[in-house]
């Protein structure tokens, strides 16, 4: 057997910086949530990235932000943490005009692992060319990195050249997961984020940030697949918004979702959608853990 490269690679940086889009693009499907408001996504997850030179375990992490309840201060331990035990880390930042203390607040965290990290300046289609060069020399002046580069993840630009980069740094190793695995997440958790993310795209303000999710069936019959799950309103008052006049807004929720679930699984699905509340949820822990959202 040919001998092979692999390892762990963390992704980290602020909220809606681009981390789950770059890691779409690099597997060439979707599996992470996209959304253009920050904090979408809330898990530690691993994409299994295979090809001819080796393996490489993306570790996909929530925004590293000053969190405000439980289940923030849950996340950007689940980001930080993922800096343990991995052999590449990818620090994804905008390219702002001037480094803001967000960046320098995760860049101080990078820095102090003894692992190379590469700096990936994301969303440069939106941005003057001339504007690249000065914002490149400011970060190299303030950090070390092992690699810099500019890239978008939205257009595909220099993503393959990230895992190029990634690849150079790896060492001989085991591969971790059969060459057909994408996710060590289990079809459930992924069903679960798909519903998730169209309640955070479709709502406004503070209702996507306290919506989570919790699916109570899955089963597959007569060759489709029958779903039921809960949408979980933290406040009474956003029951109805979710539901929408005549439950106008839940059938979109639910026919974008359903869509996309077929799509994934390859089968066709019926979406049994509910609404409950549960006051508060983000701050008891009991509720999080029922939720996936752990400590550990």
């Amino acid at each position: 057997m040919d001998k092979i490269k692999s390892g762990f690679v963390t992704v980290v940086g602020r909220p809606n910086v681009g981390k789950s889009t770059f890691l779409n693009k690099v597997m060439g499907q979707k599996i992470l949530i996209e959304s253009d408001k920050p904090q979408a996504t809330r898990n530690r997850i691993h994409c299994v990235y295979t090809e001819e030179r080796g393996q490489v375990i993306f570790v996909d992490t929530p925004g590293i932000h000053k969190p405000h309840h439980k289940l923030g201060e849950n996340l950007v331990k689940h980001a930080k943490d993922s800096l343990n035990g991995v052999d590449v880390a990818i620090l994804m930042v905008e390219p702002d005009e001037i480094i803001g203390s967000g960046d320098h607040y995760v860049a101080r965290i990078v820095s102090e692992v003894e692992i190379p990290v590469i700096l990936c300046i994301n969303k440069v289609d939106i941005i003057k060319p001339n504007k690249l060069i000065p914002l490149l020399v400011e970060w190299n002046e303030k950090y070390k990195f092992a690699e810099m580069i500019p890239i978008s993840a939205k257009t595909g630009e220099n993503v393959d050249k990230v895992v190029d980069l990634v690849f150079s740094y790896l060492k001989e190793g085991p591969q971790y997961y059969p060459a057909d695995m994408i996710t060590d997440r289990p079809e459930e958790f992924l069903i679960g984020e798909i519903i998730r993310e169209k309640v955070f795209n479709l709502l406004y303000e503070e209702i996507p940030y306290s919506v989570a999710v919790d699916l109570r069936a899955y089963e597959m019959r007569n060759n489709k697949i029958y779903i039921a799950a809960d949408i979980i309103a933290e406040r009474a008052s956003q029951k109805g918004m979710i539901i929408g006049k005549q439950g106008s807004m839940l059938k979109k929720i639910g026919h974008l979702a359903r869509r996309d679930i077929e799509k994934f699984m390859g089968y066709k699905v019926f979406l049994d959608l509910h609404v409950r509340h549960k006051s508060d949820w983000r701050n008891k822990q009991e509720m999080l853990n029922k939720l996936g959202y752990t400590k550990e």
